[in-house]
């Protein structure tokens, strides 16, 4: 399978009366429209093909599940008043636009050095970013937001999966919500973790569908969250950074892991 076929095949299956398709050559992206609105998705070819020699047809199923998921949503009429319960976080590397195509700021805020915190309206099986157009249409304050995001995500369930591993301790949440990422601002679940923690404590969040915690308790402990987190963030549907963090004091510190040694 190549980009040529990648973009047959994806052309194929996401046919309709109402989108077209255009090809960018030198980005080797295949971007998908509406053409009444001119509103659509353009998907990078090559990390798809990647993706497809490890899991085939799967590849290329999720690809057109969502990009037709995404469609839909970008014509749905969007409320934000009555939908409180739907609005969530959602964490992105810091290379994630920062703004929709149509030149629409998005509501970001800073995180860390490698992550931002991006704002969605859940619409069941996809979710849209929330923009500086949507609040002003509904009224809404940028804190409102906020404030009801970081509600609802202290609200979604914690539990962990617990493996260990050459004396230390990893714990994986992945409930495939979409938010499992976003698990990493809920500080009061973080506390509760750094007390069972014997050695020192850290995160990864290679992917939106995975975060890691690591009771880290000899140097071989940090070898294999890189590992790890380099492996979740090269196959994740959403990746955000291959880099793992401290946890002290409240604080999420990146890491770089190098051989036997971990540098702050």
């Amino acid at each position: 399978m190549d980009s040529r076929k990648m973009r047959k095949e994806l052309e194929n299956r996401l046919q309709h009366p109402d989108r077209t398709f255009s090809y960018d050559r030198e980005k080797d992206t295949l971007r998908i429209e509406n053409k009444h609105t001119g509103r659509g998705i353009t998907i990078a070819l090559p990390g798809i093909v990647a993706k497809w020699q490890d899991q085939k047809e799967k590849a290329i199923d999720e690809v057109v599940y969502y990009v037709s998921e995404g469609l839909g949503a970008m014509e749905s009429q969007l409320e934000l008043s009555g939908k409180e319960k739907n609005i969530f976080p959602v964490i992105r590397s810091t290379s994630f636009p920062s703004e929709a195509e149509e030149g629409v700021p998005f509501l970001y805020d800073d995180h860390t050095a490698e992550t931002r915190i991006y704002y969605a309206l859940d619409l069941g099986t996809t979710y849209r970013l929330i923009d500086s157009k949507l609040l002003k249409k509904e009224g809404w304050s940028a804190e409102q937001v906020r404030e009801t995001a970081l509600f609802n995500v202290r609200s979604l369930s914690v539990k962990l999966k617990e493996d260990r591993v050459a004396d230390n301790t990893f714990y994986f949440l992945n409930t495939n919500d979409g938010y499992d990422a976003s698990r990493i601002l809920n500080t009061s679940f973080l506390n509760e973790m750094k007390k069972r923690m014997k050695g020192t404590m850290a995160i990864a969040v290679p992917h939106q569908d995975v975060l890691i915690i690591v009771d880290v308790e000899n140097n071989t402990g940090y070898d294999i969250l890189a590992q790890m987190t380099m492996s979740f963030f090269a196959s994740g549907r959403v990746p955000i950074t291959a880099l793992s963090f401290l946890y002290e004091d409240g604080e999420l510190e990146p890491i770089f892991i190098l051989g036997k040694t971990k540098k702050e």
